[in-house]
């Protein structure tokens, strides 16, 4: 009989790792570790910025398939991380993927075609270090509708967005928005500490609490120190899972943390 889902979870999540982000990545999963969050979320992007595939890099794969087998989540995070500029781009457009993104909104208004070429591409790579992973997050959270549909046609079991955790094929969506750090300039960092401060308040209540860093949060001490602080508290009554983990458990099917997503 399989065991009820956990009332109160904590799911943190790292984002943007890749060959050129892994010392930072690495080093971050271990002080995860060692404060007690066991399984998390790899956001593994295949082709950073167009400077170095990570099937490229042997001692990069070989620790990234060391951390599938240690119970740790890979999920699929865009292909390149990186949105060209366009001619004739609206406001929006332009707030949206320069000043909130720093055009790495690869997937924000991606037409369904290009998607499912990018992930049909994320998924053969994944596949040759023995990954299938059953989740894609866009980078930034920035998925648009057809980008959305392109992951259903393709059968890719859930993406998040910064607001809530979607199961796909059933249309489940969990409300909870992640906590995440902007650190670009000190005035993003000192109003992401308040933030944060605010938001964990709120979602003390919420079955669900997201904590997603990316590599640049550990060389800022304030930052650091907040997201340690944090996850210290959650893990007073949360259990730490990957994202699959939770989207199994709320769905009504099995998951097993490693053979779902890795072979061998």
């Amino acid at each position: 009989m399989q065991a009820p889902p956990p009332s109160r979870a904590l799911v943190v999540s790292i984002h943007d790792v890749s060959p050129l982000t892994f010392e930072a990545s690495s080093a971050i999963l271990s002080k995860l570790e060692a404060l007690g969050v066991k399984h998390c979320s790899l956001l593994v992007i295949p082709n950073h910025h167009l400077r170095g595939h990570f099937l490229k890099d042997k001692i990069f794969c070989d620790w990234l398939v060391s951390q599938g087998h240690a119970g740790h989540e890979i999920v699929i995070h865009g292909y390149t991380h990186q949105r060209e500029r366009r001619q004739a781009e609206s406001l929006l457009q332009k707030m949206m993927t320069r000043t909130y993104t720093a055009d790495e909104g690869e997937f924000y208004d991606i037409e369904e075609i290009r998607a499912r070429e990018l992930l049909a591409k994320a998924r053969e790579d994944f596949a040759a270090i023995g990954f299938h992973p059953p989740g894609f997050i866009a980078p930034a959270w920035l998925l648009s509708d057809a980008g959305e549909q392109a992951l259903r046609k393709a059968e890719i079991a859930y993406t998040t967005r910064l607001r809530n955790v979607l199961h796909l094929a059933s249309g489940a969506r969990h409300d909870t928005m992640s906590m995440v750090y902007s650190v670009r300039t000190a005035w993003r960092r000192v109003a992401s500490l308040a933030w944060n401060a605010s938001l964990f308040r709120r979602l003390k209540s919420n079955p669900l609490l997201r904590i997603s860093i990316h590599p640049p949060d550990l060389d800022h001490d304030a930052i650091w120190r907040q997201i340690n602080k944090y996850i210290a508290l959650a893990l007073e009554d949360r259990e730490p899972m990957t994202y699959w983990e939770w989207v199994s458990a709320h769905s009504g099917f099995h998951s097993d943390p490693i053979h779902d997503h890795v072979q061998g």
